[in-house]
């Protein structure tokens, strides 16, 4: 834990004195509930976006818990990301009717126009792909949700001609 502490990325939260404030001031709100490792973490994620492998080094020191208790929690739980988010999401539908429907390709066709894979952010930082289970949109398959928007029907020939991307590169 000691050497995650010390060679400290200039892009962790960590070494960002505002972001590092926020880090304290959540530890010491809530390093004496019952079961703070997991009230302090969903508050690091909700505020800082992200929890690192260094801001897990730090909560596991600062609430004196084993580095593998606070890694357990964050793998475990999906709603927390160890790496930083785009602006906008965008969420690959693998129902069964999406997944049939082509899904598969379509991803590969948006992996390849945006430049980056599965659970990582595009180099401009504006979008994370994602992939989902069943949105409820099946009539509409294959489906892709970004942030909020829900798109149905596209397909790999379909997605560089709509204005998916586009619109959300802004």
């Amino acid at each position: 834990m000691i050497k995650v502490l010390e060679n400290i990325p200039e892009t962790d939260p960590l070494a960002n004195p505002a972001q590092h404030t926020i880090i304290d001031q959540v530890l010491a709100d809530n390093k004496h509930i019952a079961g703070a490792t997991m009230v302090v973490l969903s508050e690091l994620q909700s505020r800082i976006g992200h929890i690192s492998t260094p801001m897990q080094a730090y909560v596991a020191q600062k609430l004196r818990v084993p580095m593998s208790e606070v890694n357990g929690v964050v793998s475990f739980y999906s709603f927390f990301t160890t790496a930083p988010k785009g602006k906008h999401t965008m969420k690959f539908c693998m129902g069964t009717a999406c997944y049939v429907g082509g899904m598969p390709q379509l991803i590969a066709k948006a992996e390849q126009m945006l430049g980056t894979e599965l659970g990582h952010t595009t180099p401009d930082g504006l979008i994370s792909l994602e992939v989902c289970r069943c949105v409820g949109a099946c009539s509409q398959a294959p489906v892709i949700v970004v942030d909020d928007d829900l798109h149905g029907r596209v397909t790999p020939n379909k997605f560089p001609k709509i204005d998916i991307v586009a619109s959300y590169r802004k």
